[in-house]
């Protein structure tokens, strides 16, 4: 079967260090990914979002309290004023073209997290034209909208969640009319008491042509349960475990 787009390419299922992963290092450090990779990661996942002078920070919350201790707001901060700050007191803020250019043959998937992170995004696509390397995901189906239009089919998307909703109904009641430009559903595996990765699910996303990717599951067993489910791909924070899994099924 030929895979929709490049990004999507893989032999077996795709295992995706989330935020690079919290084994080794700091979630979204340069030495989070850089650990991903030595253990043998080519799927890193990670955030943007934009600073006032417009530089794309691999970074998830919008502000630095939660990881750096600091009150201040990525958005209303320059790329200078943030260079200080520290990841759980130890490591750097990196850009998303430190990541890019660090590991040219990874993959990244990439949350648009802010409006502010939309235009930089969107031009820093254009420039590095690196479509086939990376898919867009937002949880704005306006931002997942514009990126859309901007690049047609030559960028992999996934869902937004009024996408994955629809994806939901149809899977639930099996008439539901569904078409979406995105390739990929990214999604937990439950929203509050609701399970949203079902195998019902994943047999209506393959039949549409769209490939499963669920986050964020750090359990051992929970991940053997979704691959066993037929997911097309696992993000964990726990890299090293999701590792082990995939290594005993012969998917490493």
């Amino acid at each position: 079967l030929m895979a929709p787009h490049p990004y999507l390419d893989h032999s077996g299922p795709i295992a995706f260090a989330h935020r690079g992963g919290t084994s080794s290092a700091p979630e979204n450090s340069m030495r989070a990914f850089e650990h991903a990779y030595s253990l043998g990661y080519r799927y890193l996942e990670t955030d943007v979002h934009a600073t006032a002078d417009g530089v794309l920070v691999a970074f998830h919350d919008n502000d630095l309290e939660r990881t750096c201790g600091i009150k201040k707001s990525i958005a209303t901060s320059t790329w200078a004023e943030l260079k200080d700050a520290r990841i759980d007191g130890t490591d750097p803020i990196p850009t998303l073209m430190d990541i890019m250019d660090a590991w040219p043959d990874a993959r990244l998937n990439i949350d648009c997290k802010s409006q502010e992170a939309l235009q930089p995004l969107i031009n820093t696509l254009r420039d590095t034209n690196c479509f086939e390397r990376v898919c867009i995901g937002s949880f704005s189906d306006k931002r997942l909208t514009a990126v859309r239009e901007e690049f047609g089919s030559k960028i992999c998307t996934s869902m937004g969640p009024k996408e994955v909703a629809l994806l939901l109904a149809r899977a639930t009641t099996r008439v539901l009319p569904f078409s979406s430009p995105a390739l990929a559903a990214q999604i937990p595996v439950r929203q509050g008491p609701i399970p949203v990765t079902t195998r019902r699910l994943v047999d209506t996303a393959h039949r549409l042509g769209i490939a499963v990717h669920v986050w964020t599951v750090d359990d051992p067993v929970e991940i053997a349960r979704l691959l066993d489910l037929g997911v097309d791909g696992v993000m964990s924070d726990d890299t090293m475990a999701l590792r082990d899994v995939f290594s005993v099924r012969g998917h490493w």
